[in-house]
């Protein structure tokens, strides 16, 4: 993707983003993101089918992110995050969601989570299963490798979501530490 391409994306992300910070996702239209970002119908639909599929996008983006951390030698990594990312990557998707990178919490507290959860609970599904050594130790061997990664992935979003519901009072570290001693 071209930097101009890359841009207009990024345009894009933050309108909706911006958009869903005030109103529930089935009251957005495509015109209105298109106005908030700037740039014609044609433009926005090259780049996203349906705001479904820019909600998917938007999803896969954080987790794309995440992955490229884990894979590049530099320190300092960007998409529409930017973060110098630790070695843990559970501990890196709860820097980035107690940051709120780009409101992402709005999308996880409000009307909207049922989707984005789903798109979310699939990518840290993908997440998990990358990771599963880090869990070798605890898993039984009756247990299912689908049904261990459900498990972990579930445990996660609960962790998450308790985090939240308690003002995010831990720090990231500490609610890491949580997520694997629960696990």
């Amino acid at each position: 993707m071209d930097r101009r391409q890359r841009k207009t994306r990024e345009a894009i992300f933050r309108a909706f983003i911006d958009l869903l910070a005030k109103k529930d996702f089935a009251q957005i239209t495509v015109g209105e993101i298109i106005d908030k970002a700037d740039i014609g119908r044609a433009t926005f639909y090259s780049h996203f089918e349906t705001k479904d599929y820019l909600l998917k996008e938007l999803c896969e983006e954080l987790f794309c992110h995440i992955f490229d951390a884990m894979h590049e030698e530099k320190v300092n990594h960007k998409h529409i995050f930017d973060c110098n990312a630790p070695e843990s990557v559970f501990l890196h998707l709860f820097q980035h969601l107690k940051k709120n990178d780009n409101n992402i919490l709005e999308l996880l507290s409000s009307q909207n989570n049922e989707l984005f959860l789903q798109y979310f609970k699939r990518n840290l599904g993908k997440l998990v299963a990358s990771q599963l050594y880090l869990f070798e130790s605890r898993k039984s061997e009756k247990l299912p490798e689908s049904f261990w990664i459900s498990h972990i992935t579930s445990t996660f979003v609960e962790t998450l979501k308790w985090w939240i519901d308690n003002k995010m009072s831990e720090s990231p570290e500490t609610i890491t530490e949580y997520f694997f001693l629960a696990v």
